[in-house]
């Protein structure tokens, strides 16, 4: 199995460090709004990544965090006057929901950062043992990147070039460098804290992902994963923190996904074409988005427009429909022997599915994948009949839906519930929410999303439709 890695910009074959098992960290959104869909691409990529590694036998230790402490978080809790814990344990629920709607699988473990400012003050001590790290005079705890040999060896960037940029920028206090990145900051007014050794306040954020990684997966893992833009600087003082404090490689492989564009622009809110997991949610069924989102190689850019939504959501249709029909076929098929035209029928199944995994392992090809699995359709529509064998129509079943389970594609076809069921669940919804029992309307509205009915509430009531 090959993988492309960051760190030597080329692929290389897989080899765990444990045979059999894979420790795996990725890193999670920031709880402060409803995840976007940038944050989207990243969950649905590496969740394929280890559901093809557990299809192919491995024990996955799947890490992703949430940072429930930061500026943001603090800021919306300042606007809304509420606890910051109020705001990260509200959108950690939502983003749940979205993983959720994505298909994607819960990890092994989802770490709190603000459960983990223990082990954050204790690398922190350690780091300052080493000489990596100093207290200034506020409190504050920087770390010296000019004492770490290989800063710079996963974004490819030198020392020389990096000062060059903050040239302009004076030392501030007693910095000691202007390259230097904060491990322990003091508080500010009204801001959640936590008592140290140095100062009461916060950790900075690239500490977070370095202690929950070892917590969780140990001082050295396999994989370490996350959008492009987390490279530099996070990745890298993630790096620099976790080698100097425990003295090992800290991971073998680095994996990071393209971003993603809107209509062929770069995705911001002042543009105006910001879209979150939760309004895209209200015109297609999530596993569109999740379709669409592995219709393209995970290092790729990847452009987000309604026409590639509608051709994503026609290819998984065909898909469904191929599956559906698969179903209704077995259901009356006749208990017999293979005829050898039907054997070689699922010779013909075999060697696509050699080809799905050929993808699949040279550097996780989910387009490639898919394209697999699209000639498999193609072959059972063609050749799949009522007069075939139990025994064909069960293997050609079972094998698409086996490799579409592997790219997160859910091939049961939701039952669909007619109109006036519809209504009298709006109805009962509009009541609920009347009543104040917003627990029962968001029940409604969930349970209808699974049925594939999207709501919207606008001025003149609630507009539905079928996705």
């Amino acid at each position: 199995m090959k993988v492309f890695n960051t760190l030597s910009r080329k692929k290389e074959e897989f080899v765990p460090l444990e045979p059999g098992k894979v420790r795996m960290y990725v890193c999670g959104p920031t709880v402060y709004n409803f995840i976007h869909i940038g944050n989207a691409r990243p969950m649905i990529v590496f969740d394929t990544v280890r559901r093809y590694f557990e299809y192919k036998g491995y024990d996955v230790n799947y890490v992703s965090n949430f940072t429930d402490v930061d500026d943001k978080i603090i800021k919306k809790a300042v606007e809304e006057g509420v606890d910051a814990s109020v705001i990260s344990e509200r959108y950690i629920a939502e983003c749940k929901k979205d993983m959720e709607g994505m298909n994607v699988k819960p990890a092994t473990t989802h770490p709190l950062a603000t459960q983990e400012i223990h082990g954050m003050i204790t690398m922190i001590e350690t780091l300052i043992e080493k000489g990596y790290a100093y207290r200034a005079e506020d409190g504050t705890v920087y770390y010296r990147t000019r004492k770490f040999k290989d800063y710079g060896k996963l974004s490819h960037k030198n020392l020389e070039d990096l000062q060059a940029g903050h040239r302009e920028i004076k030392v501030v206090g007693d910095k000691e460098d202007d390259l230097d990145f904060v491990l322990w900051k003091p508080k500010k007014e009204g801001e959640p804290f936590w008592e140290s050794p140095w100062c009461n306040g916060r950790p900075g954020w690239h500490i977070e992902c370095s202690v929950m990684a070892k917590h969780y997966l140990g001082d050295e893992i396999d994989i370490h994963a996350g959008g492009e833009d987390l490279i530099f600087p996070h990745h890298e003082n993630e790096i620099a923190q976790s080698e100097a404090a425990n003295d090992r490689e800290f991971s073998k492989y680095w994996m990071h996904n393209a971003f993603l564009n809107i209509d062929n622009r770069k995705m911001s809110k002042s543009l105006g074409n910001f879209f979150t997991v939760r309004e895209i949610s209200e015109k297609y069924d999530l596993q569109v988005l999740r379709f669409f989102m592995l219709s393209a190689h995970y290092r790729s850019p990847l452009n987000f427009s309604a026409e590639l939504m509608e051709a994503s959501k026609n290819g998984l249709v065909r898909i469904l429909t191929a599956v559906e029909r698969l179903g209704e076929l077995l259901s009356s098929a006749s208990d017999r022997e293979l005829t050898e035209e039907e054997k070689e029928v699922q010779n013909q199944i075999k060697e696509l599915v050699e080809k799905y995994e050929a993808a699949m392992e040279d550097d996780f090809n989910t387009a490639d994948a898919i394209s697999a699995v699209f000639e498999m359709v193609k072959l059972a529509n063609t050749s799949v009949k009522e007069e075939s064998s139990r025994a064909l129509v069960e293997y050609v079943k079972d094998t698409v839906e086996t490799l579409c389970d592997v790219l997160g594609i859910i091939t049961e076809t939701k039952e669909e519930l007619l109109d006036a069921e519809i209504e009298a669940l709006i109805e009962e919804r509009q009541q609920a929410r009347k009543d104040k029992n917003f627990a029962r309307a968001d029940e409604i509205r969930d349970t209808l999303a699974e049925k594939g009915i999207l709501l919207k509430d606008t001025r003149e009531g609630v507009k539905w439709t079928r996705a």
